[in-house]
């Protein structure tokens, strides 16, 4: 009679307990560096939330999208435009396509130095060029940042003239510390990742000369647990998660 009960005792605590399966079920997410922060602050209240678990791995804007493209198994991958590759390589579900938030690059000087004028595309220029030294996340290493403001100076016409003045940042967090160091008169790089202490804000980029980079979320097609990715995806995109995205410098959405 022992037997019977404690076997039925086990039966209901596995099959009674939804919130118990739950946390058996481990949700894995790919990003670009340039959300880690909002992600990292989002993933304990969904865990709380839910009873699933997130594990997320950070890496480049492009390192992250040649993952997910070449079929590394994530349940939940974000990635930037343009992300026809990503679609075209079968390894998302198309259809759960999900703006999650945009954000712009800016500018940072060292704590108390002069902040420059970049209010609008010529004064972004003349700042540049009057410039003796800038750093900006490594657009050879795939990160968005770097790739965006690489743009950004053949916008301005002055991709060449730079060269000399640049001295190129492992990430967002590399190109911040040699500005708070004084190592470079300007860093820049996402507003998101502008947390070293040592760095004044200066603001974003105008838009006409650095469109913001947008993240987009997906479920994979190789999900384990379709419905959990699903739920960490609407987490994501809620109202909760939109002002966790606003404080770290981010637009919600589009």
């Amino acid at each position: 009679m022992k037997h019977l009960l404690s076997s039925a005792m086990f039966l209901a605590l596995v099959f009674g307990n939804p919130s118990g399966a739950r946390a058996q079920t481990e949700i894995t997410l790919i990003a670009p560096g340039g959300i880690r922060t909002s992600i990292e602050k989002l993933i304990p209240g969904f865990e709380q939330k839910t009873g699933y678990k997130v594990k997320a791995t950070f890496g480049s804007g492009g390192g992250t999208k040649k993952q997910v493209v070449q079929g590394d198994a994530f349940d939940v991958p974000i990635v930037q435009p343009p992300f026809k590759d990503v679609i075209a390589s079968g390894n998302v579900v198309a259809k759960t396509e999900t703006p999650l938030a945009n954000v712009s690059v800016g500018v940072a000087v060292r704590k108390g130095a002069p902040k420059p004028d970049i209010s609008t595309a010529e004064a972004v220029k003349r700042t540049l060029l009057a410039a003796k030294s800038i750093s900006y996340p490594d657009a050879s290493s795939g990160a968005a940042a770097g790739v965006s403001f690489n743009e950004t100076l053949k916008k301005l016409g002055i991709a060449e003239q730079m060269q000399p003045k640049i001295k190129p940042a492992q990430g967002g967090a590399g190109a911040m510390s040699l500005a708070a160091k004084g190592e470079v008169e300007i860093g820049l790089t996402f507003m998101s990742e502008m947390g070293d202490p040592g760095i004044d804000i200066v603001g974003p980029l105008p838009r006409e000369i650095s469109p913001p980079t947008v993240l987009v979320g997906f479920v994979s097609t190789h999900a384990k647990d379709p419905a959990a990715a699903k739920a960490l995806l609407e987490y994501l995109s809620s109202p909760e998660a939109a002002a966790v995205y606003k404080a770290q410098g981010m637009q919600p959405g589009r």
